[in-house]
């Protein structure tokens, strides 16, 4: 993971009937509704957050 590196994340699938775990960590990544998408700096952290929500999410690589 270079530095400087940010992915780009979307919200493609709703939080009802997800564990409030999960709705957390969508919160904790700035996502709160579908469709939402934001630009974050690729680190281990974050990974494991799209990690524990993956089915809820779209990844887009972007290098700076």
């Amino acid at each position: 993971m270079a530095k400087g590196k940010t992915i780009k994340i979307t919200q493609t699938g709703s939080h009802i009937g997800r564990t409030e775990d999960q709705r957390g960590t969508l919160i904790g990544l700035g996502l709160n509704k579908r469709h939402r998408t934001r630009e974050l700096v690729d680190t281990p952290e974050v990974r494991g957050m799209i990690n524990k929500v993956r089915h809820l999410v779209r990844v887009e690589e972007e290098a700076r």
